[in-house]
């Protein structure tokens, strides 16, 4: 195995543009497998850098200008990968949106994008069409695939039809090339800008996190409007000159399966799909798989993962949409059981990486094991929010970004999620994470998801109320949740109320959307005061 330093440098330098990392890579990997579908099939860097080129000189004669910004709204599939590298070619902007948007957030994410054109599945036709209306947006559509149904082109019409014309000069590495919007947990989705130089550091940076190989096929079954794949997975392909796997949607019953016929070797994950896939029947598993590396699977799956379906390097770390690619534990080392790992570093020791600070409220920085903000400091920052001035400045304070995340750092530099600052419970003069409490709950067998939350109490400050999911076929009560807190937890933590729910909502990229739980004023009124017996 090569050392990441050493895959780089497989490939001749470029100026930290999509088109000329593209460039750097085909002339070395030309031939070799650059996309390819669940069935393994799909097409070479030099096929996908002719197909890039015709979608950049159809999206210039429609009229791309720099700075533009294009929507997709689609399930995954290789055409994100294209249009990312043809708008860069032309120094506009795409702005991947979630395909189960409903009109209201469709609506929101394409007025606010002010977008000029909008390349879509046919199923969502309708609800974007009446999401422009609803915005006054005026913009061009066209469809991923199909025959160009009800009038519309396809994107494959428009490169097979590409005009002769000639592009304009390449951007700077530090045009701005991708809009992700936020998860949106505490309120309206920002849309975080990067540029091409940005996601390619990060790229880079995954590459040696992962230890990527040229011949690596990184199987994406995370959505493209998510940093993790396209920025880790997407980028670090780039990166390493390998192959990209890309399935629509993650189908856990036919996972194992797509992994042996695709030939996969890395992948990665959120929590919720490696607790699914733990918890699936094993008839499924193929133990003739080639992965060797996952990244996003938590302690609670480990053992599965190492023992059972034989992955021996299982990566875990922080990053948000705005500084992706924080913190990692180190590949083929020990981790430490529930740490997010240490800082990360990039490939070449002179290209200097994040730094991190743990602060109180002051902005001070604490000792290690005390509970504070944490402050980060990137080169792979994000340019800031689309359009919102206000909020961009927020996040900063004296070029730090701060993540609103709460963490502990120990004194041999390991860094440990404790909660997010607006997921701090305040009860009886104590600060209380309601990550904890939803870990605790949330490892009872009984229990198949729980989430905690503020509410008011009538002497002030706030009580705790526990909304919990339960597995099918078991039964537990109030008490039983109360009991178990007792016995973990010490008691000014133990829930007052306890809500038995049927789900809990959560983000598009499934994180429990806590914000919304605050809004449903029938929780509290539906759960079991313990207080009153």
């Amino acid at each position: 195995m090569k050392t990441p330093l050493e895959v780089l440098r497989i490939y001749a330098p470029h100026d930290y543009t999509l088109t000329g990392v593209l460039n750097s890579r085909r002339a070395q990997r030309g031939e070799a497998p650059m996309i390819l579908d669940e069935s393994g099939q799909g097409l070479t860097w030099n096929e996908g850098a002719k197909a890039i080129d015709a979608l950049a000189r159809s999206l210039a004669a429609r009229g791309v200008l720099p700075g533009d910004r294009v929507a997709i709204v689609a399930r995954n599939g290789r055409e994100h990968v294209f249009l990312l590298f043809a708008l860069a070619r032309l120094g506009a902007i795409m702005v991947p949106i979630n395909p189960e948007f409903g009109v209201p957030e469709l609506r929101y994410a394409l007025g606010h994008a002010q977008v000029s054109g909008v390349v879509l599945d046919e199923a969502v036709r309708s609800a974007v069409d009446q999401a422009l209306q609803e915005s006054g947006v005026e913009a061009w559509r066209v469809l991923v695939d199909g025959l160009g149904a009800h009038g519309l082109p396809s994107l494959q019409q428009w490169q097979d039809n590409a005009p002769s014309i000639d592009l304009p000069a390449s951007p700077s590495a530090d045009a701005p090339c991708l809009m992700i919007f936020t998860s949106g947990t505490t309120g309206y989705p920002k849309g975080v800008l990067h540029s091409q130089r940005s996601i390619l550091l990060v790229g880079e940076a995954n590459l040696g996190r992962m230890r990527l190989q040229p011949e690596d096929r990184i199987l994406i079954v995370l959505p493209f409007f998510h940093v993790n794949a396209l920025c880790y997975s997407l980028c670090g392909m780039i990166a390493a000159g390998c192959a990209l796997i890309v399935t629509p949607r993650f189908s856990a019953s036919r996972f194992w399966s797509i992994v042996v016929d695709t030939g996969a070797t890395v992948v990665n994950f959120i929590e919720a799909m490696g607790n699914i896939l733990k918890s699936r029947d094993r008839s499924e598993f193929r133990k003739d798989h080639r992965i060797r590396v996952a990244y996003g699977i938590r302690q609670s799956s480990y053992k599965a993962f190492q023992e059972e379906f034989g992955i021996a390097n299982l990566l875990s770390g922080f990053g948000m949409s705005e500084v992706p690619g924080v913190t990692c534990n180190p590949y083929g080392e020990p981790g430490k059981p529930g740490s997010m790992g240490v800082l990360a570093q990039h490939p070449d020791p002179a290209q200097p990486w994040a730094q991190c600070r743990v602060v109180d409220d002051k902005g001070d920085d604490v000792e290690a094991d005390v509970v504070g903000e944490l402050w980060v400091r990137t080169p792979v920052c994000m340019l800031g929010y689309f359009n919102d001035p206000e909020q961009t400045s927020a996040a900063f304070q004296d070029g730090w970004f701060r993540t609103g995340d709460m963490v502990r750092r120990d004194a041999d530099g390991w860094f440990f999620y404790v909660s997010r600052a607006k997921d701090i419970i305040r009860r009886r003069g104590e600060n209380i994470a309601g990550a904890e409490l939803d870990r605790v709950v949330g490892e009872h067998p009984a229990v198949y998801e729980a989430a905690a939350i503020a509410v008011p109490s009538e002497l002030g400050e706030d009580d705790i109320l526990v909304a919990a999911v339960l597995n099918p076929g078991t039964s537990l009560d109030a008490q039983g949740v109360a009991q178990w807190c007792r016995e973990r937890l010490a008691a000014h933590k133990v829930p007052r109320y306890v809500v038995f729910v049927d789900s809990i909502p959560h983000t598009a990229t499934h994180k429990i959307a806590k914000s919304l739980m605050r809004q449903d004023t029938t929780l509290r009124e539906r759960a079991t005061d313990l207080q009153r017996g």
